[in-house]
């Protein structure tokens, strides 16, 4: 089985949640499941990063304290170890699917969006919780394309 379409289904069932539902005064989902900024609160799980609060805004201070309290090795990025730290760091007692969902939304992400160096930098984590992340990495792709 090929890994791509495997991780693509993880990706579903771990996250971003609820966040594809239709907005309110909607009757039906979109199948092509879409993030719906007004949904985002409802992708909130125990053991998350908190970087975004109950009602899905953006809270810089918990973005930039991952990395001042993880990124040891580099300032603007995690290395695998320093991720894995920062999950445990994270999980609140007893909080088995919370644990579960923080780990495969950050080990995917690692997967997918680490540099040649095995770094997942901190400006690919902001377009992550941004969401550009999917763009960037479809411009990357055309550009690599173009110079092959």
């Amino acid at each position: 089985m090929a890994l791509g379409p495997y991780l693509g289904y993880q990706a579903y069932r771990a996250g971003p949640g609820p966040t594809w539902l239709p907005p309110l005064g909607k009757k039906f989902p979109n199948l092509l499941f879409p993030i719906n900024i007004e949904n985002i609160k409802m992708a909130k799980h125990g053991s998350d990063s908190g970087v975004y609060d109950e009602h899905g805004r953006f809270v810089n201070s918990k973005f930039e304290e991952i990395f001042h309290k993880y990124a040891r090795t580099h300032p603007d990025a995690l290395t695998a170890e320093e991720l894995d730290e920062f999950i445990k760091g994270n999980r609140e007692p007893k909080d088995y699917g919370g644990w579960i969902g923080g780990l495969s939304e950050w080990k995917i992400l690692y997967y997918l969006a680490k540099d040649k160096d095995g770094l997942l930098k901190k400006d690919t984590v902001r377009s992550v919780y941004d969401g550009s992340l999917f763009e960037k990495m479809a411009a990357e792709k055309i550009n690599k394309k173009k110079h092959m």
